[in-house]
């Protein structure tokens, strides 16, 4: 079967399942060009409120496909770097879309399946399951944005440890560090991001929207500007709808009903 990424509906989440079982789960071109248009299409939703990416089976995703990227080494540079550019664009569209992204992690998320699942706003993980950056096993680097988002959340030296020298972390390590939110135990890491993703649907769709924004910029921001940046979000957030709302139901002590 071709690699294929499958979308379904659970209430107001959508769970997108990278499935190339003869594979591992491999990345492709395919996935990633299905992944931006799923994204695209339900961010204006109001039937979706979260996002779930999982692997089908028992792992989420060994990275790239080895037999495609040695066929590719044989062709012009530009075919590699355009199924790169692919990946890439839907990286960016997870960490822009407006909604939380959850990864739920089986098994072992390997080299781009690691990105993919760093690139998403909430790890769930299986007690079970191993991280790896293992580019420089087959000497090569990362993509995905990898590195980035290692460089962001970890000790240059940790971050060098795990792209340098190609070794797999656990989950409970990459908990205690803060990247990895929720362990489950095996077998349950969907049904437990989909609990997460629940709890999430019923906050208001606006103030979350904000805060993804703010904390994509924040990096990026001096003080003064973030602090701007928080003074328009709060300000049109409270005239929203929801903050009418929440404000409502919580001096009612009701549980509020966002829209």
């Amino acid at each position: 079967m071709p690699a294929q990424l499958i979308s379904t509906s659970h209430g107001q989440t959508m769970v997108l399942t990278l499935s190339n079982p003869g594979h591992r789960n491999a990345l492709g071109p395919e996935m990633y060009a299905a992944g931006v248009e799923a994204l695209n299409a339900t961010e204006s939703s109001a039937d979706v409120r979260s996002v779930v990416i999982a692997g089908e089976g028992t792992l989420f995703s060994a990275g790239g496909n080895l037999q495609r990227l040695q066929a590719n080494r044989e062709l012009p540079p530009e075919i590699q770097a355009q199924s790169i550019e692919g990946l890439h664009n839907w990286i960016e569209a997870i960490r822009t879309f407006p909604k939380p992204v959850i990864a739920a992690v089986e098994g072992a998320a390997a080299g781009a399946g690691f990105s993919l699942a760093l690139a998403c706003d909430f790890i769930v993980a299986a007690s079970d399951a191993v991280f790896v950056m293992a580019y420089s096993n087959i000497a090569l680097s990362p993509d995905g944005g990898g590195s980035w988002s290692l460089s962001q959340t970890l000790p240059r030296q940790l971050a060098s440890e795990l792209l340098m020298c190609g070794e797999r972390i656990d989950a409970q390590r990459l908990h205690g560090f803060g990247i990895v939110n929720q362990i489950a135990k095996p077998g349950n890491a969907l049904d437990d991001a989909l609990t997460l993703a629940e709890r999430l649907n019923a906050r208001a769709p606006n103030a979350l929207a904000s805060i993804k924004e703010l904390l994509n910029e924040a990096p990026h921001a001096t003080l003064g500007k973030h602090l701007a940046e928080e003074r328009t979000h709060f300000v049109r957030n409270l005239h929203h709808k929801n903050a009418g709302i929440g404000i409502a139901a919580f001096l009612s002590k009701q549980p509020p009903r966002f829209e």
